[in-house]
């Protein structure tokens, strides 16, 4: 039997010692274009506001408000191109290439300008132990565009995983949406109770964990666990969490981190990834509700699965 060619690997290899300097990188691309989305999009509970979608090119703003119209911005990670669009007809585009991030700011300012788009941004990266102002970040400037291609891949594969657990919920629940603060892709369920105030909290911390939350999401390498790994944690975190049994027998509780771990190169090898990354959703969000005694009968569908 022949093999198409064009079938994608859905669950590509993805090690970050091989595209740390990428993922960095692009990291610090999205963050300036996160601002641009930040900055033209009106405040939504949790910071609904900022996030990316993964989109069947990239990750994309989404339509922002700009004046009496809107724009548009696609990391393109086929083409590898970010992508411009305005629902006036202008188009516009910059190649992803190699370049340092100052070059990156810069010729993103001048496409904006180009298409008439005038926005005022914080030019320095956040959630970053050691911020590099973007016009003056030399340092960042790889750019592997298979590995960026692959990380695309991943994402899709789990949005849809992530959307086909979405449907098992009927409270509260995010979107599925790519973070570009913290770089990674997340989904959210709320109890609907209030959560006690975090001592010590900034603005942000505050507004995002306002109320009680069960959270999973995937890092393609950073987030403090050095590997591609999907987590799940709850916030706040009920007692004896971390003594919970969950399965696959692959996940772990990373007492460091404080939150559930399944290790992306265990999912990508196992016998079915997909299943494989339902049952770990499903069983730590099991464990934490329980736990947290959510109301699962008002919240879940009756019948469980989609």
């Amino acid at each position: 039997m022949e093999t198409n060619s064009l079938v994608p690997n859905l669950w590509p290899e993805l090690r970050w010692e091989d595209w740390s300097a990428t993922a960095d990188t692009l990291h610090m691309w999205t963050q300036i274009v996160g601002k641009v989305r930040l900055a033209l999009s009106p405040m939504q509970a949790h910071w609904w506001n900022v996030p990316f979608y993964v989109s069947a090119r990239g990750l994309s703003t989404s339509a922002m408000p700009y004046g009496a119209d809107f724009l548009e911005i696609e990391f393109d990670f086929v083409n590898h191109q970010l992508l411009f669009r305005t629902s006036t007809g202008l188009s516009a585009y910059q190649p992803l290439r190699a370049q340092s991030v100052a070059d990156f700011y810069t010729e993103f300012q001048k496409t904006l300008s180009d298409l008439g788009v005038y926005v005022e941004i914080y030019g320095t990266p956040v959630e970053l132990a050691h911020p590099i102002p973007f016009a003056e970040d030399t340092e960042h400037a790889s750019y592997d565009p298979d590995a960026a291609h692959r990380f695309w891949r991943i994402l899709i594969q789990t949005d849809q995983v992530f959307q086909k657990f979405s449907s098992r919920f009927i409270g509260k629940i995010s979107p599925v949406h790519f973070f570009w603060g913290s770089f990674d892709l997340a989904v959210t369920r709320f109890s609907g109770r209030p959560a006690p105030p975090r001592e010590g909290a900034d603005p942000i911390t505050r507004e995002a964990y306002s109320h009680e939350v069960i959270s999973a999401g995937f890092w393609p390498g950073n987030g403090g666990y050095g590997k591609a790994a999907f987590y799940c944690y709850a916030a706040p975190s009920p007692a004896n969490l971390d003594a919970a049994t969950i399965s696959p027998a692959q996940a772990f509780w990373d007492r460091g981190l404080g939150e559930f771990i399944l290790p992306y190169e265990d999912l990508r090898t196992s016998a079915s990834p997909d299943e494989t990354l339902l049952t770990f959703l499903q069983s730590t969000y099991d464990a934490a509700a329980d736990l947290a005694h959510w109301d699962r009968k008002a919240l879940e569908r009756a019948d469980g699965l989609a």
